[in-house]
């Protein structure tokens, strides 16, 4: 049997009580990915040039957004922006700024819908 890699950040995480626990699995099944993961997509926080309130909205951002929808992550990371001294209103703006991603489906798909209904004219004549 090998040795388990080492995982700082995963142990960092679960220290703080900051670890997702829909990655145990990926935690038990692949632990050096995970890591891996973790320190590509964590570089940014901790590498110190965003202050932590700032990573936190976001966070929310990124898990508000309309291709994320992730609602547990929503919710801890207004949670921690609360906590770390964010005002509702910051809060709000962010997530009034991230609505604003689902006007490209209609920017995309009105138009599609305006060639498929001409071409769907020129064929009915």
């Amino acid at each position: 049997m090998t040795a388990s890699p080492p995982t700082p950040l995963t142990n960092r995480l679960r220290a703080q009580g900051e670890f997702n626990s829909a990655w145990d699995t990926i935690a038990d099944m692949d632990p050096a990915w995970l890591e891996s993961f973790l320190a590509m997509g964590l570089k940014p926080r901790f590498a110190g040039a965003l202050d932590p309130k700032t990573w936190e909205l976001i966070a929310i951002a990124v898990d508000a957004s309309c291709t994320h929808l992730y609602a547990p992550g929503v919710r801890r990371h207004i949670r921690k922006a609360l906590e770390l001294g964010a005002r509702p209103e910051e809060i709000m703006a962010v997530l009034e700024g991230v609505a604003v991603l689902g006007i490209h489906s209609c920017a995309l798909g009105f138009p599609i819908l305006a060639e498929e209904m001409a071409a769907a004219r020129a064929a009915a004549e």
